[in-house]
This record gives C-alpha cells, sequence and structure tokens, in this order.
C-alpha cells in the first residue's frame, strides 16, 4: 500500500504522523511511503532520515494525498485537508469528531474512510491509541498548572508544593483514567494536596491502592465536585466518554465559590470539555479569564511535548497502522474487531454510534 504523511498544520501541532523508524517498518513490509517535505522538523528529523529509512520526499501536501492510498496524521485534518480526501482513502489518525460536527459533515462528503485513533479498543475495554497522549496530557496539565498560579501568570500566586510552614495547593482531578492518574503522579510528586473524584467506585478502590497514602479519593457526586472546586486552587478536567462528548462537570456558578486566581485545566477538551465556561485555546494564545478563573483549555496539549509525544504515539500506532496496510481496511477490521471500533466515518455514514448519538446524525453500522 501506499502510505503518505503531510506535514501537520493545526496551531502550533508539531507532531507528525510516523517517525523514520515507523517509516523502515512499513517500507521493509513491502509498503510505500511518501512523507511531505519537512514534516518531521518539529521533532528533529530530517527529510534525509526520511530517505534513508526509504520514504520519499514530496513537495506539498496536495502531492502526499495524492500519491497515497493511506494518510497518516496525529491531529484531525483541517477544512484544506478534507478537500484532498477521497473516496479511495483510508484516514488515519485522532478525529474527535463529538465535538466537531462540521469536521464530521466533511469527512462524510468525501467518501473516504476514517478510523480514530481515540476509539481503537484493546481486548480489555481500553483506549491504546488514546492512551500514549493522555499520559502526555495528565502530566502536562500539572505542569501548565503549576505555572498559571504563579501571580505574574495571573494566578493566585501559591507554589503547588509548598514549602515547610506553609500548606501546599489544593489540586482536584476529575476522572481517574489515564490522563488522572498520570496527573496525580504528577501533581503528588510536586507535593501538592491531591484528590481524585470518580464514579466508579472499584476504580477508586484500585487507585486508593495504587496510591496508598499519597492522595485521597472522593465519588464524583455534584455536591462533591461542587465542594472541591470550592477548595481547590488549580481542577484537572480528566474525564473521557469513549467517541461522546464529555459530561459537563463544572457550572458557571460553581466558579464563583472558587479562590480568584485559581485555575482550570481542561484535559477534556478536544471531547467538547467538562467545563461549563470552556472553550478550545491554542499554544499561541492558551489562557482565558472568567469570573476571576483561569482556563487552560489547549485542543492538542501533547503538541507542546511534540518530540516525547511522536515516539509516544507511533509505539502505540505502528502496529495497527501495519495491520491496515497489509491487509488494507475491510480485511483488518474483519480480522480485529478491536480495531474496527475505530472505525468512525466511511462511505458518506457515520459509524460509531456514540459520535452520532453526539452530533444527532444517523447511525448506520457496517453491514455484516
Amino acid at each position: 500500500m501506499r502510505v503518505g504523511v503531510p506535514k501537520e498544520i493545526k496551531n502550533h501541532e508539531y507532531r507528525v504522523g510516523l517517525t523514520p523508524a515507523s517509516v523502515r517498518e512499513l517500507v521493509a513490509a513491502g509498503h510505500q511511503v511518501v512523507v511531505e517535505h519537512n514534516a518531521g522538523t518539529g521533532i528533529d528529523c530530517s527529510d534525509t532520515a526520511y530517505e534513508r529509512a526509504g520514504a520519499t520526499i514530496l513537495a506539498t501536501a496536495a502531492d502526499v494525498f495524492a500519491g497515497a492510498d493511506m494518510i497518516v496524521k496525529v491531529k484531525e485534518p483541517q477544512p484544506s485537508e478534507i478537500a484532498m480526501l477521497e473516496a479511495r482513502h483510508l484516514l488515519f489518525t485522532y478525529l474527535h469528531l463529538a465535538a466537531d460536527k462540521p469536521q464530521a459533515e466533511g469527512l462524510m462528503k468525501s467518501g473516504a474512510t476514517c478510523i480514530a485513533y481515540e476509539t481503537v479498543t484493546s481486548r480489555s475495554g481500553a483506549l491504546p491509541l488514546l492512551k500514549p497522549m493522555s499520559e502526555v496530557a495528565g502530566r502536562m496539565s500539572v505542569q501548565v498548572g503549576a505555572h498559571y498560579l504563579e501571580k505574574e501568570q495571573g494566578g493566585r500566586g501559591v507554589l503547588l508544593g509548598g514549602v515547610p510552614g506553609v500548606s501546599p495547593a489544593k489540586v482536584a482531578i476529575l476522572g481517574g483514567g489515564v490522563s488522572g492518574v498520570n496527573a496525580a503522579q504528577m501533581a503528588t510528586g510536586m507535593r501538592a494536596d491531591v484528590t481524585i473524584y470518580d464514579i466508579s467506585n472499584d476504580r477508586l478502590a484500585e487507585l486508593d491502592m495504587f496510591f496508598s497514602s499519597q492522595i485521597k479519593t472522593a465519588y464524583a457526586s455534584r455536591a462533591a465536585i461542587a465542594q472541591a472546586v470550592s477548595e481547590a486552587e488549580l481542577v484537572i478536567g480528566a474525564v473521557l466518554v469513549p467517541g461522546a462528548a464529555a459530561p459537563k462537570l463544572v457550572t458557571r456558578e460553581m466558579l464563583k465559590t472558587m479562590k480568584r486566581g485559581s485555575v482550570l485545566v481542561d484535559i477534556a477538551i478536544d471531547q467538547g470539555g467538562c467545563f461549563e465556561t470552556s472553550h478550545a485555546t491554542t499554544h499561541d494564545d492558551p489562557v482565558y479569564e472568567v469570573d476571576g478563573i483561569i482556563h487552560y483549555c489547549v485542543a492538542n496539549m501533547p503538541g507542546a511535548v511534540a518530540r516525547t509525544s511522536t515516539f509516544a504515539l507511533n509505539n502505540a500506532t505502528l502496529p495497527f497502522a501495519l495491520k491496515l496496510a497489509t491487509l488494507g481496511a475491510d480485511e483488518a477490521m474483519r480480522q480485529d474487531p478491536h480495531l474496527a471500533n475505530g472505525l468512525n466515518v466511511s462511505d458518506g455514514k457515520i459509524r460509531h454510534q456514540a459520535v452520532a448519538d453526539a452530533l444527532d446524525l444517523p447511525f448506520e453500522p457496517v453491514a455484516a
């Protein structure tokens, strides 16, 4: 199969769909790989490195789309990229369609087969292609939260871990999944006072065993979240409903109870965000203030640490990319129902139930 890797064009997105090492594996398996000029410069991988791995460098994204059967990206296709998709294309990337109806409609119009990293599952029901970026975003959420708590950044002027004789900041993490756990690991490492909230009692018990006395856990009732928001200096939204829009856990009214200069970090912003006052921001302009509360809602957080993120992502995506390239989309999904769960759009139809529900569009499963 001819596999194409365009340069990412979303604001401050420096990741790339395939590393030179991944290209080498695809070429060794008998596939052709074309890479857009300078696609890897954001992770310090030159065109020469890709050529040495066996790729052909093409001048423009249009050349890549024209010359490839499968397009491997990181972020959702932007309008100019959707316009280059055809029914013959297989698109393999993050999509996050539940919060982006125009993108969904554009992909439907293209007729392309679109498999989303974020809804591919494992045998256990986990999300293996979302996990590495959830790990990065979780760890980054504490890093950026601590930064924006600084007075010069408009924050409360609080050191996350405190110092002897001065209490640490309180950190409330909403969601005990991969992002939440990684946020908690970073926050406890910085000696913050950390509580994780989740709606699964089984998960809370697991977290209690994992962290022991390092953190506190609480059931994520409305009352508990309201109290957490009023007490915390840093609130991290790390909830996930696979394929669906994130639930709004923190209301505008709750912000009025918060300490001025506190920070909200919304990791769930790709799925619409879990704070009522959230709207997507960019690395160019990452924060805004509502009622004295700083909101950090960058939709591609891991892009800030592009090299780490790209290599972590490729570790997870490469086996699936190889399977798709070798077998073709239909046969690969027939053999692997967990990969088939990644199918969001094909033949102009929405193929994922949660995405269809979120967008209020018809759901049409693939015929058996």
